[in-house]
């Protein structure tokens, strides 16, 4: 079986030549399918470059990146759009909500861009929804919830088309340990679903939530180890 994700002797540079600065710098790695991968590094590490070649949110400068069976690296913007929206589901440290919509309407809005009829839009967001307990705010507003509520709804939105792979960006940067316990715990729970997760901090002990954590320092890939005991039985019940 190939691997979800085949990202291969990866560069990304910035101002080629004398000055040049390697954000990735000959990076290799590879995915499955239901795996709980955390991607861990400081600020100006390369974690956050690496974050968005893996979302299709930047290109590689040289080598390859095959998702999903496909090689994306040389695709443009269009090519990239229409892949990462089926892909890849995505949950930002800042939320990224909309924030005249209604959370079912944030949650909705990717589905519309895939050409989704309203009934089937509807059926989805709802499910998503409830799927993190936010079956009575489905009509509020982002600034009517807490930060928490709010990245459950971002949660939703990322789960409700059942993309391959959840992709989530510093989940609980924003939020107090309570809120941030509950996300991973939603998270946790999405990975015992068989979701594949790629998990995106700064934060040790969130990578610990992982089975699987790669380190990445000066754009390179500097430790990358498994946590047998990591299953999602045991994180479920911490």
């Amino acid at each position: 079986m190939s691997h979800l994700v085949e990202l291969l002797n990866a560069y990304k540079i910035y101002n080629p030549g004398e000055n040049e600065v390697r954000a990735l710098d000959g990076v290799s790695l590879c995915i499955d399918r239901g795996d709980f991968v955390a991607i861990v590094g400081q600020s100006g590490s390369g974690k956050s470059t690496l974050m968005n070649m893996l979302g299709l949110l930047d290109v590689v400068t040289e080598g390859k990146y095959i998702l999903n069976g496909k090689d994306v690296s040389d695709m443009d913007d269009d090519e990239l759009s229409s892949i990462r929206n089926i892909e890849i589901g995505f949950i930002f440290q800042g939320f990224n909500l909309i924030p005249s919509l209604t959370a079912q309407g944030n949650v909705e809005l990717p589905l519309i861009y895939r050409g989704m009829k309203p009934e089937e839009r509807h059926k989805l967001s709802t499910e998503a929804l409830k799927r993190v307990g936010l079956e009575k705010r489905m009509d509020h507003l982002p600034s009517q919830m807490s930060g928490g509520q709010q990245q459950r709804v971002a949660i939703a939105r990322a789960v409700a088309a059942r993309p391959p792979i959840i992709l989530a960006d510093e989940p609980t940067g924003n939020l107090d340990s309570a809120s941030g316990k509950e996300v991973m715990k939603i998270i946790n729970e999405l990975w015992a679903e068989g979701r594949t997760i790629i998990l995106i901090t700064h934060d040790d002990k969130i990578a610990e939530n992982a089975h699987r954590v790669i380190r990445i320092s000066d754009g390179k890939i500097v430790d990358d180890y498994v946590n047998e005991h990591i299953t999602p039985e045991v994180n479920l019940q911490q």
